[in-house]
């Protein structure tokens, strides 16, 4: 089966509406496998207008999943059988009340053997739901912390790369590892501008054969 087929039957079994099995286009567009299942998870919950109340769901298993080795241990335990898993997803999401998109999201994944993959289909669709509220992401990683002075320079500086109708929602992480400088990620942009980077650079041009 071709890929866009198999990404239109993903959309069916997320989907509780039979309204229509046309994929909704979401605001932004994830590449790769958790990107597709994100959203095809968005064209669902957006049939039965619960973009909302499945982006809340996702945050908090998420959250339990980080937390908890328990529940980390049975998406990724490979040792489970695969219908043993989709069961219980099912009794999960009917104890804690998830949005069906979301509990049909969850068996879909177990069915096909990809709960290892669930993380980043929830990072997936925090994306697309920020681009939904006009939020463009970033993510910048420094050696050492930021000041405020140094963020609100930054904030600046990235606020040109947005939309008249857009905001930025800004996260900092620090990584040691990059000596120094900075790595940018903002909306489908990628800039490494890291000291580490560049000695890398430098490195595979001295060691590469004459």
């Amino acid at each position: 089966m071709a890929a866009s087929g198999k990404l239109s039957v993903l959309a069916r079994q997320l989907s509780t509406s039979s309204a229509t099995a046309q994929l909704v286009k979401p605001p932004v567009q994830i590449f790769g496998l958790e990107g597709r299942y994100a959203c095809a998870l968005y064209s669902a919950a957006h049939k039965t207008k619960a973009l909302e109340a499945v982006e809340k769901d996702l945050k908090g298993l998420q959250s339990q999943m980080r937390s908890d080795p328990k529940v980390r241990d049975l998406l990724i335990n490979p040792t489970i059988k695969r219908n043993v898993k989709a069961a219980a997803m099912k009794e999960v999401s009917s104890r804690v009340k998830f949005n069906a998109a979301t509990g049909n999201l969850l068996t879909v994944l177990a069915e096909n053997g990809r709960l290892g993959r669930l993380d980043g289909i929830i990072n997936a669709y925090t994306l697309i739901m920020a681009a939904e509220r006009g939020e463009v992401v970033c993510e910048v990683k420094t050696a050492k912390p930021l000041d405020d002075g140094q963020r609100k320079q930054l904030e600046s500086a990235l606020k040109a790369f947005l939309k008249p109708n857009q905001s930025i929602q800004l996260t900092a992480k620090v990584d040691p590892s990059l000596i120094g400088g900075m790595i940018v990620s903002i909306g489908d942009k990628y800039v490494d501008m890291s000291v580490a980077s560049k000695i890398k650079k430098y490195t595979d041009i001295i060691s590469a054969p004459v």
